[in-house]
């Protein structure tokens, strides 16, 4: 933090004082705030329109230089609400940069409405404040401000709570995937593991974190914004400012692929869910999960072997003798029923190999093992393409989770022992009233063991063991 800077922030539209408060957020993500004034209120000055300003003075430091820093006040403004800089207009947000290292803003020594904030965090400008007099402006006691922090107290009955948070927190963020920025619709739950002798945890500070971390991760030039790295971070803040055990981060962000269908050629975006978990413990460790959740259809091989043993039957007694019916069934792809399949992989990897983790790769990964793969849009020669397909591949819900695990192992078979992987798979059956569920979890280690020896390995990794967020079954 090499440069010291002092800012007037103002607002007279809107909910002022949140406005401001908004803005001393948003700014923490590249300033180290290390004095506020009190409020002050005066009537808009020098011509302009619209209600009384309320405005503060802010001390900072910051490792950004002047141009960058004034550029980033601009990206503040716009995100608190400010769209234009006609000057002399009602604005919701108002940042002015009164001093930058040794430099001055021109008018500063005409400017009571900023002036009178700064002598209170600057005593060096008092003896300036007192020769222009307060010209109007007024200074107000800060509101919403209470010493009570019953969070901080020790509760009635003193016992560890495992998860306290907030979930279904709604984000729109940017970030890279698979080396384009993208733009996600995100939906984050945040939790913490609550010491017994501490009632509760500042929920309103989950928001503040996100907002913070968010902007800081993201604003960084030379490190993309991966989904990984803003979960880790968040938990990491969670630790820290709650003063928590432990702390879970997940992320849920649709993202789209740009996807051709298979007959017509037809160009679409098809839509899929891009996954980050993020654990971190008091000691500062961190451990990160990423996936991704797609959709693709399956054919029922029960069904359609019963189909198929009833086809040669009525063929046999139709004339046709074995052999020749044996032949036009394995011709012709056998009727059976279909379900529509959600499947989801994880990958828990350290920060080296977390790079070569790919969203598209992953997506491949769950459709290649269902029956065949969906889209949006769908011409006829598209739709008897998928339906053939899918009739020649028929799994059970149990062959696409295995599946899902072999290519894995495959795909990123350089990767070491201790990498976890976690396949799931739903099939919305169509002639049943309930739903076919699978999943499987463990470590390369474990996995490769498995396949290589053909020994049940009956306690493998889970993803909590994994994470860390407790500790790792015994094996017998």
């Amino acid at each position: 933090m090499q440069h010291r800077a002092y800012l007037g922030i103002g607002s007279n539209l809107g909910d002022r004082q949140s406005n401001i408060l908004v803005a001393l957020q948003r700014l923490r993500a590249r300033a180290r705030i290390d004095a506020v004034s009190a409020f002050y209120e005066s009537d808009a000055a020098d011509g302009a329109q619209g209600p009384a300003f309320l405005n503060v003075a802010v001390e900072i430091a910051t490792d950004l230089d002047r141009d960058a820093f004034e550029h980033f006040a601009g990206d503040v403004e716009r995100a608190v609400g400010r769209t234009g800089r006609q000057r002399l207009t009602a604005r919701p947000i108002d940042l002015n940069l009164l001093r930058f290292d040794d430099e001055e803003h021109p008018d500063l020594a005409s400017r009571a409405y900023d002036l009178v904030p700064l002598a209170e965090i600057a005593p060096q400008y008092r003896p300036l404040a007192q020769r222009l007099a307060s010209n109007g402006v007024r200074r107000r006691e800060r509101s919403l401000h209470f010493d009570a922090n019953r969070q901080e107290e020790t509760p009635d009955v003193q016992l560890s709570l495992n998860r306290v948070g907030v979930s279904s927190v709604k984000r729109i963020l940017r970030l890279d995937v698979d080396g384009q920025p993208r733009v996600f619709n995100g939906e984050f739950s945040m939790v913490a593991d609550l010491a017994p002798d501490k009632a509760g945890v500042h929920m309103s500070r989950f928001s503040e974190i996100l907002e913070e971390t968010t902007l800081d991760v993201l604003a960084r030039p030379n490190l993309p914004g991966r989904i990984e790295r803003l979960v880790a971070t968040i938990a990491r803040e969670i630790v820290a400012t709650q003063r928590a055990v432990r702390a879970d981060v997940r992320l849920r962000a649709e993202f789209g692929l740009e996807r051709w269908t298979p007959v017509s050629g037809k160009r679409g975006e098809e839509t899929y869910t891009l996954v980050g978990i993020a654990h971190a413990d008091e000691r500062g460790r961190t451990r990160c999960a990423i996936g991704v959740e797609a959709q693709g259809m399956t054919a029922c091989p029960c069904a359609q072997s019963m189909v198929r043993e009833h086809s040669m039957r009525e063929l046999i007694e139709a004339g046709f003798s074995k052999d020749e019916a044996s032949r036009a069934l394995d011709a012709l792809p056998v009727a059976t029923h279909n379900q529509r399949g959600r499947g989801t992989i994880l990958l828990g990897v350290d920060d080296e190999r977390a790079e070569g983790v790919r969203a598209e790769d992953l997506v491949e990964i769950v459709e290649n093992s269902m029956s065949s793969e969906t889209y949006d849009l769908l011409k006829r020669p598209d739709e008897f393409f998928i339906v053939n397909k899918a009739h020649h591949n028929p799994k059970f819900v149990e062959d696409v989770v295995r599946g899902a695990l072999a290519r894995a192992l495959d795909v990123y078979g350089d990767f070491g022992d201790d990498t976890f992987v976690f396949a799931s798979q739903v099939n919305y059956e169509s002639i049943h009233k309930h739903d076919a569920f699978a999943e499987a979890f463990g470590t390369f280690g474990e996995l490769r063991d498995e396949l290589r020896s053909g020994r049940y390995v009956t306690q493998k990794t889970d993803l909590a063991s994994w994470l860390g967020t407790r500790p790792s079954p015994i094996v017998f």
